[in-house]
């Protein structure tokens, strides 16, 4: 668990499966998945995923990932959200080195990978500014094109690879 001074983080509860669909819901920004999927994220990737919780435990913000099979060293972000009060308070940053820290010291990684659409300026901020804090370097490159997704209006996903990322200090 990592505290700061408005939040704290740990790994998801099934309890808490709904209330991050709540806040993926308003993000306004996420490609939303159903309710189920999100119940199921915090049974079977809670030890790569992590809530920020407010001073009353409720959650505030999650970032969820997974290790990719192909490359079980590299921590693949999924999704990562704020609910709208919070938003520019630090706390998706605070989730995303909370996270990676955790996982590193679970499961030894040295990149971090997402994908951020083009607009998504808040993202591509978050994700340079994680790397500047790791002192790793990224590379962004186009991972998946806007025509690959089954329905028009679906921007291209951006591969931002941020690595190498340094072991937790012992």
């Amino acid at each position: 668990m990592t505290t700061t001074a408005t939040t704290r983080t740990t790994p998801p509860t099934i309890a808490d499966g709904a209330e991050l669909w709540r806040i993926a819901h308003g993000s306004g920004e996420l490609d939303l998945n159903s309710p189920y999927s999100y119940l199921l994220w915090c049974r079977d990737f809670a030890d790569t995923t992590s809530v920020a919780r407010d001073s009353t435990g409720r959650p505030i913000g999650f970032v969820t990932g997974y290790l990719r099979p192909e490359a079980p060293d590299t921590l693949f972000v999924w999704q990562i959200a704020v609910e709208g009060s919070h938003r520019g308070s630090g706390v998706a940053g605070t989730l995303l080195d909370a996270l990676s820290a955790r996982v590193a010291a679970e499961h030894g990684i040295s990149r971090v990978e997402a994908t951020v659409t083009p607009g998504n300026v808040a993202s591509d901020r978050l994700f340079r500014s994680y790397a500047r804090r790791q002192g790793a370097d990224v590379t962004r490159e186009v991972l998946f094109p806007a025509a690959a997704f089954p329905t028009a209006g679906h921007d291209s996903e951006v591969l931002y690879r941020i690595g190498p990322i340094a072991p937790p200090a012992p």
